[in-house]
């Protein structure tokens, strides 16, 4: 006669295993992404390969354009919080009651990094997962609704204008530059002062 307790010992053996091995899976998941954060050039390229073949995908479907304008609309909304500060001034100032944190105008004020509210691995790591969903939904006819596409495109690219009009003018009324170049870099030289070039003994 069997013991009625083996029962519950296989499913909970089963059930460990099962966690064991998407722990696993999570591991060797993170371990790739850590693997692949330093190589941003190669990244964004293997993105826009991932993008070429949904785009192939959607034409030769002739179809699913509600799926990728969600997916526009969504790839924006990364965008903007890309070129956004983490510390927004306007809300800062209204907080604070005073003007937000600003970055240096002139080269005598003091140096301070521009850090996104979206760092860039988050923003690629996102588009890259956005366009991995978008591309299995277009095997499934019920997210392919038909609709005048044309229409679709407009309201993406008048959305896509006033939204960064509004931010542009953000960062002119902030006075920040969302990207790396023209920061301010040390050089490893050295200038040695006049005072103490006096001082040297001359051959």
């Amino acid at each position: 006669m069997m013991d009625p307790s083996s029962g519950g010992g296989g499913g909970r053996g089963g059930s460990s295993f099962l966690s064991a091995w998407v722990a696993a899976a999570s591991r060797r998941h993170q371990h790739l992404l850590d693997k692949a954060t330093p190589h941003v050039l190669r990244r964004w390229a293997w993105l826009g390969v991932l993008a070429l073949v949904y785009t192939v995908r959607v034409w030769i479907a002739q179809g699913f354009y509600i799926v990728s304008y969600a997916l526009g609309i969504y790839i924006l909304n990364l965008f903007i919080a890309f070129l956004s500060p983490q510390v927004d001034p306007e809300i800062q100032e209204i907080v604070d009651g005073g003007p937000g944190p600003s970055l240096p105008t002139r080269s005598s004020d003091e140096f301070r990094p521009f850090v996104r509210r979206l760092p860039e691995f988050k923003f690629w790591y996102s588009i890259t997962k956005a366009f991995c969903v978008a591309f299995v939904l277009t095997f499934f006819s019920a997210f392919d609704v038909p609709v005048f596409w044309p229409i679709l495109l407009f309201y993406w690219f008048v959305l896509f204008t006033v939204t960064m009009k509004r931010q542009i003018l953000h960062m002119v009324k902030y006075k920040y530059v969302p990207f790396t170049f023209g920061k301010q870099r040390y050089s490893k030289k050295k200038e040695v002062s006049p005072d103490v070039d006096a001082s040297l003994p001359s051959n």
